[in-house]
């Protein structure tokens, strides 16, 4: 029988429960992105620092989670403190060109091949939202394919097929669905399939990596060099989101390690180095479209950014978290082998009960039913016992002041050591 962690954790967070009470009256849900509530109510964070979270109760938790995994130095780590410091005295927000973009820029682009040209956005939503733009400009084809699982934000472009059964539509007020398809994860076959009978008025693919949201599954190399062959014959971008990948697991994208050449890529996340962002990078001839000088309405591609794009504290907090990343290349090695020591060994621990999915310093652990021998798509991901995943994690949060937002992948940090992993590796054995 499992045992219910409610009553222990309503205990240790009473002033949590009194602020999200307010925060129920105030805002949808009570939260501002949906994921982030979780029965009977989140904890309400007061600061955060190296490896943990300190809640409104002054109770102090190793955090997995890791500001949705971009936070790949750690909360609040010295030198990008520092460097943000020393912006904020001269101002944070100019609403004109800086020096401080052109600082970032220059680091992505001599690490990410493909960003010949950038543009910044706040989010990734709108990185991803702006490229499946882009790629109906170029090629004057409608239809965008994804992949089944795949999340790219809150873009209408593309919300469909995030959440199983991937069939039924994703919410109410999204138009033109019938202009995405979905294509099945690390299955070349059916995938070349489907985008065969579309190829027709196929403007692009869009495929992450590794699918985060989706069951945090590496693709195949074969898989994607097969859907980027078929892209190029077809005169269809082949654009990548690399919100997650880009800089966690080497210094750059994830792409170049399986010889792929994508007219698109976007990033985000730690590019900021937690402040808010997103990346558009593409080669010049495509992303030339976005150029509004001497072109009229029907020839570009009207790529804006936002009020606080490529503002001077994300640029600053960007590229002190890159400088750091690259002066100590050797944070990728012991991130990558805590992430390789965590999934063998709580595969081990749960002796058979789980499936743990992952690569680098990136995890998820699957609790899987009797027909499920393998992870390597979300609709076999999707078949797993995910309550008894958010029973796993509530247990960590409420018994052994250990965070992940129950039911998702957890991210390793340059702040965690083995100690940590081995703390949560005993929480696992007790549950």
């Amino acid at each position: 029988m499992l045992l219910d962690y409610t009553k222990e954790y309503k205990k240790k967070t009473k002033k949590s429960a009194k602020l999200f009470s307010k925060s129920a009256k105030l805002h949808v849900n009570g939260v501002s992105h949906n994921i982030r509530f979780y029965e009977p109510y989140p904890f309400v964070v007061k600061s955060s620092a190296g490896k943990n979270l300190v809640d409104v109760d002054n109770n102090k938790y190793t955090d997995y989670w890791m500001g949705h995994w971009s936070l790949i130095l750690g909360h609040g780590p010295k030198k990008v403190k520092e460097s943000l410091k020393k912006q904020i005295e001269k101002s944070w927000m100019y609403g004109t060109v800086n020096e401080q973009t052109i600082s970032l820029s220059e680091l992505i682009s001599k690490n990410v091949p493909v960003a010949e040209k950038i543009r910044y956005v706040t989010s990734g939503t709108e990185a991803t939202m702006y490229a499946v733009r882009l790629a109906r400009s170029v090629t004057g084809k409608k239809i965008i394919a994804k992949i089944d699982g795949g999340w790219h934000g809150y873009t209408s472009d593309l919300l469909k097929s995030v959440n199983w059964p991937f069939s039924e539509s994703e919410s109410s007020g999204v138009i033109n669905e019938e202009q995405i398809v979905s294509i099945p994860y690390n299955d070349l076959e059916k995938s070349l399939e489907i985008l065969s009978r579309h190829s027709k008025d196929l403007a692009g693919v869009i495929v992450e990596p590794v699918l985060g949201g989706g069951g945090c599954i590496p693709a195949t190399a074969d898989y994607l060099k097969g859907i980027q062959e078929f892209c190029k014959k077809n005169n269809s971008l082949f654009i990548l989101d690399e919100i997650v990948t880009g800089f966690r697991f080497r210094f750059g994208c994830l792409y170049p390690t399986m010889n792929l050449d994508p007219d698109i890529v976007t990033l985000g996340k730690i590019v900021g180095g937690g402040m808010a962002i997103g990346v558009m990078c593409g080669k010049k001839e495509i992303m030339e479209y976005a150029d509004t000088r001497g072109k009229k309405k029907s020839e570009r591609s009207y790529v804006g950014g936002g009020t606080f794009s490529a503002n001077p504290t994300s640029m600053t907090s960007g590229f002190a978290t890159l400088s750091h990343l690259k002066s100590k290349k050797s944070i990728y090695s012991k991130i990558n082998e805590l992430g390789k020591y965590t999934r063998k060994e709580l595969t081990k621990t749960f002796d058979g009960k789980v499936i743990v999915t992952g690569k680098g310093s990136l995890f998820m652990t699957h609790f899987v039913s009797d027909e499920i021998t393998e992870i390597t798509n979300s609709v076999q991901a999707a078949k797993c016992d995910s309550s008894m995943l958010q029973k796993y994690h509530f247990k960590l949060i409420a018994h052994d002041g250990i965070f992940f937002l129950p039911g998702k992948l957890g991210a390793i940090s340059d702040a965690h050591t083995k100690d940590d992993i081995k703390k949560m590796l005993k929480a696992s054995e007790e549950f």
